[in-house]
């Protein structure tokens, strides 16, 4: 009687044995699939670092190139800025004997204007003389002479925008170009608001440029491309000043405005030439 219940213990002792194997082997079998998890999930991380480090090499190196560009493109507007001023240092000087130039030209005006008005008051004397010598000798009155300036008031045109400035650019065409910009100049004078104003601006420039005064040239297409620039020349005024920078060997500048010309106005004319001039400079 006393041997069953020994047996009965061992036999449970057995079996929580065996319970307790089977128990060892699936937590060992979930704690190998935790570890391969937490591996993949490693491996996973690694590669996420590695693509993160790429891409912040790539951005800074991004932000490099463009902090360099930028800094290029301040440095050539400030030669830009600071050839600028120099010519404008160097009109002034020139500009003091042109100053001197066309006063004495005023003078010789204002000489000629007297010696015109002697002459006049002459040929009045001498009309006002026949009179009286016909009527002295009871002759039949002839047609009277018109004196020169009643000739002056009846011929002379009145003056409106467009013949200044037909007169002007016919000035212009004839290669009078000293006589073109006095005309220009004057008809910006009068008629600032007029349609034609950004016009007589930019054949200013261009009366310098054909003269070779290059600097000057530059500032006065400077004025048509700040002054009017919702006008019909500002494209034609940015290729004349990039090649006037060309001319005076300046290349920088010349490319930075022909650069410009091409990206604010790509299907112009000026624009085709623009890029034919920046291929030479590859």
């Amino acid at each position: 009687m006393k041997a069953k219940p020994v047996s009965l213990v061992i036999t449970l002792l057995l079996c929580s044995s065996c319970a307790l194997q089977s128990d060892l082997v699936i937590l060992d079998r979930r704690v190998t699939a935790l570890r391969q998890q937490v591996s993949q999930r490693e491996e996973r991380i690694k590669t996420l670092n590695s693509e993160i480090a790429t891409y912040q090499d790539k951005q800074i190196k991004t932000d490099r190139t463009l902090h360099n560009k930028q800094a290029d493109f301040g440095a050539l507007l400030n030669r830009i800025r600071n050839r600028l001023q120099e010519l404008r240092g160097r009109l002034e000087e020139n500009e003091y004997y042109v100053k001197r130039r066309e006063d004495v030209l005023a003078n010789t005006e204002s000489r000629q204007e007297e010696r015109w008005k002697a002459l006049e008051k002459s040929f009045q004397s001498s009309l006002d003389r026949i009179v009286r010598l016909e009527q002295y000798l009871g002759m039949e009155p002839s047609e009277k002479l018109k004196s020169p300036s009643t000739e002056k008031s009846n011929t002379s045109a009145k003056k409106t925008p467009d013949n200044l400035y037909v007169k002007a650019k016919q000035q212009f065409d004839k290669g009078k170009y000293e006589a073109a910009r006095n005309l220009f100049q004057s008809f910006l004078e009068q008629y600032p608001k007029s349609k034609e104003a950004d016009n007589a601006q930019f054949w200013i420039g261009e009366i310098y440029y054909r003269e070779k005064w290059y600097e000057k040239a530059i500032l006065e297409y400077q004025k048509v491309i700040e002054i009017y620039s919702k006008g019909n020349k500002v494209s034609s005024a940015l290729l004349k000043q990039g090649l006037a920078f060309l001319n005076l060997g300046d290349q920088d500048n010349a490319r930075l405005i022909l650069k410009e010309l091409v990206r604010k106005y790509p299907g112009s004319n000026e624009a085709k030439i623009a890029r034919e001039r920046l291929e030479k400079f590859q």
